[in-house]
């Protein structure tokens, strides 16, 4: 009875293998009885770890903490950015690593910053973050002060002496005119925006007015007007007449009156 039966079964399934065959199905089906279950491959966990830096926007010249987590123990960490000077890190307590560092003089945008190091195990440690650049619209530079000239009289007479004050933000400044000598007067300064000099009214210096050209930077930005009279120069001094008592008669000559030659 068990043979006719095992006889009946396979009859039906070859039947049926040969008309799936006719119908032109492509499915066949495999059974594996009681074969055993793959088991799973032996597998280390990847050392994990990671780089912080602030997700808001930043500007050049920003000094931004960096934060690095990675197991206790790792070694030679370095965290590297085209956006960002050196980052010198100091390790924390457990796995934390802290730093800081300048964003550097980069155009705006989006910049990538890496950490590489080695596990305790000799595994390479790679991780990655995204800093943002945003420079914001440059302040306006401030409009310096105009340059100013001063004179202590804008009258003189050959000889006489003039201190001229110039204030300005140039890094030099001078004044030229053909009342005073040698025709220019270089002004020195005090480092806070104030030149100063004394010129000399020319002895050959003639009545009337004369500009006074003021220089800052090379540039000229301001014109006065001085006035010169030659004469009562104070530069030549009248002769004092002798007293009688000051008279004094040389040997062998008369008394005429004169003074001699050495008084």
């Amino acid at each position: 009875m068990r043979k006719a039966r095992t006889v009946r079964t396979l009859s039906a399934i070859a039947l049926a293998s040969t008309l799936a065959v006719a119908g032109g199905a492509a499915t066949t089906t495999a059974f594996a009885a009681d074969a055993p279950s793959p088991s799973p491959s032996a597998s280390t966990p990847a050392a994990k770890a990671s780089v912080t830096v602030p997700s808001s926007p930043v500007k050049p010249g920003d000094a931004i903490s960096v934060t690095v987590t990675a197991p206790a123990g790792s070694k030679n960490l370095a965290v590297s950015s085209s956006a960002l000077g050196a980052v010198k890190l100091s390790p924390g307590k457990d796995g934390t690593w802290t730093g800081t560092a300048t964003v550097a003089d980069v155009k705006d945008g989006g910049y990538g910053v890496a950490l590489t190091g080695t596990a305790p195990d000799g595994a390479k440690l790679q991780a990655t973050a995204q800093l943002t650049v945003k420079a914001g619209s440059p302040k306006p530079k401030p409009t310096p002060a105009p340059s100013t000239l001063q004179l202590s009289t804008d009258f003189g007479r050959p000889g006489d002496k003039v201190v001229i004050t110039v204030k300005s933000s140039a890094k030099e400044a001078y004044v030229k005119s053909a009342a005073f000598a040698g025709g220019r007067v270089d002004l020195k300064g005090d480092g806070k925006g104030t030149f100063t000099g004394t010129a000399t009214v020319a002895a050959d210096a003639k009545t009337g007015y004369y500009g006074i050209d003021a220089f800052a930077g090379g540039k000229k930005f301001d014109t006065v007007k001085f006035s010169v009279e030659a004469k009562g120069s104070p530069a030549t001094k009248p002769l004092k007449p002798l007293t009688p008592g000051e008279h004094k008669t040389p040997k062998g000559s008369v008394n005429t009156g004169q003074a001699p030659a050495d008084a």
